[in-house]
């Protein structure tokens, strides 16, 4: 019986040293770390140049005598297989004239930028999100105006780690959109279309990235302003009460 109290008094210890500590980095986060990161990312929003020097990738180019067998061969296929003459049959690539086809070195410089503040963001909100839920009260009849405020502020907090995790699916989605056309370009190098649109979809992820370092600044904003505004009755929701909390 006296090694059980035993063990729980050690493992009571150690989880009020858990809640020690993730009370203590919450609200440093809420001081000190979310407006000094909000003026670091309107900074760096200031650097990034409103415009980039995107070049239309430069077509394939094939020898005459090995267009004049791929097109003599494809009419040969296109007469056994009784297909319609009005397809056009892609070029089979082994190897790019030029090596590999790179990606765009400016956005994925800036890419790798951003991905790390994408990151800090859900951890961060990950770590206040704890902080608050620890201070919900347990459930009682009335006197909970101070416990919706908490149960609002652990539900935005939410809502940002979210929005932030889609920012990392929007950045692979890019990678695998490009590299599509990339195969398209290499397959069909007559069509200039296909190579406009690459340059498109990095001008598109370009003002993207920008966006996104945009709606991090503008989440350390209310994140933090929403806070300070209910830090009150955020660490005491119930002021008649207080020895509730656990």
């Amino acid at each position: 019986m006296n090694s059980l109290l035993k063990v729980d008094n050690e493992l009571n210890i150690k989880v009020d040293a858990f809640r020690q500590r993730i009370t203590g980095e919450a609200e440093n986060l809420v001081a000190s770390f979310f407006p000094n990161k909000l003026l670091e990312l309107d900074h760096f929003l200031k650097e990034i140049h409103s415009e980039i020097n995107l070049a239309v990738p430069d077509p394939i180019l094939l020898s005459n005598l090995h267009d004049g067998l791929e097109v003599q061969n494809a009419k040969k296929r296109k007469m056994e297989d009784g297909t319609g003459e009005d397809k056009v049959a892609g070029t089979k690539v082994f190897i790019m004239p030029s090596g590999m086809m790179k990606s765009n070195a400016k956005l994925v410089d800036l890419i790798e930028k951003v991905k790390p503040e994408i990151r800090t963001l859900i951890e961060k909100c990950n770590t206040v999100k704890m902080w608050v839920q620890l201070l919900i009260p347990r459930i009682e009849d009335g006197n909970n105006f101070g416990v919706s405020i908490q149960e609002e502020t652990v539900a935005e907090l939410r809502t940002v780690e979210g929005e932030a995790a889609s920012y990392l699916d929007q950045i692979s989605g890019y990678y695998i959109t490009r590299a599509k056309l990339v195969s398209k370009i290499a397959k069909y190098p007559h069509v200039e279309d296909y190579r406009r649109t690459v340059t498109e979809i990095d001008e598109k992820k370009y003002i993207s990235l920008k966006v996104i370092v945009s709606e991090l600044r503008n989440q350390y904003v209310t994140l933090h302003d929403m806070i300070l505004k209910n830090i009150d009755k955020i660490k005491k929701p119930r002021s008649s009460n207080a020895e509730a909390l656990y």
